[in-house]
């Protein structure tokens, strides 16, 4: 079954499928470890499904779904970046709508896009198999963007994500500091649309982080690990896939769920067994 899952990448679409799968992963794995430290997953859930509405824009106005997806994802993260400093009484609920009404405006845009959309489904669930090229460059770019951004800022980032109140007093540009983050939290979700889908962006965003947050304490081994992981669930799922005729996007997500709870299992039996001894 290797073998014959190493003879399929002699085509394009599952070198292309392969190749997005590993640079996707660079991404979760270092902005996923934010998300995860921080504990704004339902910030990062938000922005994801509030980029449907940059979708539906672009196909009313007839742009690029994904130059659109960028623009909308960049305004919703920047949005709920200042609802989460500002308002954190009722962040929560402010971000909600604001999810909402992300995927309202979306769908009110493609009911009233003349035409059959073919490839909406993708954006939704993902579309591994079907990525261009193009769409490579474009997450190659957005990866070296997010890696430069971490690079300049890893100190910064890292006392907002552990100790903002210390971050505050050494004079940290903390606001700044989370926009930054927002920002790379939305170029994360435009790179995860293609490969799983809107719908399953905090999956893959989180997981693979999550599970290696059980492991490490420093934050860059975290980073690295989850990177890892994502490759590894990545090829997995497409293996899954190839072999069983499955939806890519599903397939990668229930492996990466799988790995999660028997790494959430094995921890909690280490723990219990720590105890008694």
């Amino acid at each position: 079954m290797i073998e014959t899952f190493v003879s399929a990448l002699q085509y394009d679409f599952m070198r292309n499928a392969l190749t997005a799968g590993f640079l996707v992963s660079i991404a979760c794995g270092i902005i996923g470890t934010y998300v995860v430290v921080k504990r704004i997953v339902f910030v990062s859930g938000g922005i994801a499904h509030a980029a449907y509405g940059g979708i539906g824009m672009s196909y009313f106005f007839g742009w690029n779904p994904v130059a659109g997806a960028i623009i909308f994802s960049l305004v919703s993260a920047f949005g709920m970046g200042w609802v989460q400093r500002r308002t954190k009484e009722r962040a929560d609920s402010i971000i909600g709508v604001m999810w909402a009404l992300g995927m309202a405006i979306g769908i009110i845009f493609l009911d009233r896009t003349p035409g059959y959309k073919a490839d909406l489904m993708s954006y939704l669930f993902g579309s591994i198999l079907a990525v261009p090229s193009s769409d490579l460059w474009l997450m190659v770019v957005l990866d070296l963007v997010i890696i430069l951004l971490v690079a300049l800022f890893f100190k910064e980032l890292l006392g907002v994500a552990f100790d903002e109140q210390y971050a505050v007093i050494s004079n940290v540009p903390v606001d700044w500091i989370y926009m930054i983050l927002m920002a790379m939290i939305g170029f994360s979700v435009v790179m995860l649309m293609r490969v799983v889908g809107l719908i399953m962006v905090i999956a893959l965003l989180t997981t693979p982080a999550s599970i290696s947050a059980m492991f490490f304490d420093d934050l860059k081994k975290i980073m690295v690990s989850a990177s890892l992981l994502g490759m590894l669930f990545t090829t997995i799922g497409l293996f899954l896939s190839f072999f069983l005729n499955l939806t890519s996007g599903a397939s990668i997500i229930l492996v990466a769920g799988i790995a999660y709870t028997l790494s959430l299992l094995w921890q909690t039996s280490r723990k219990k067994i720590q105890a008694h001894a």
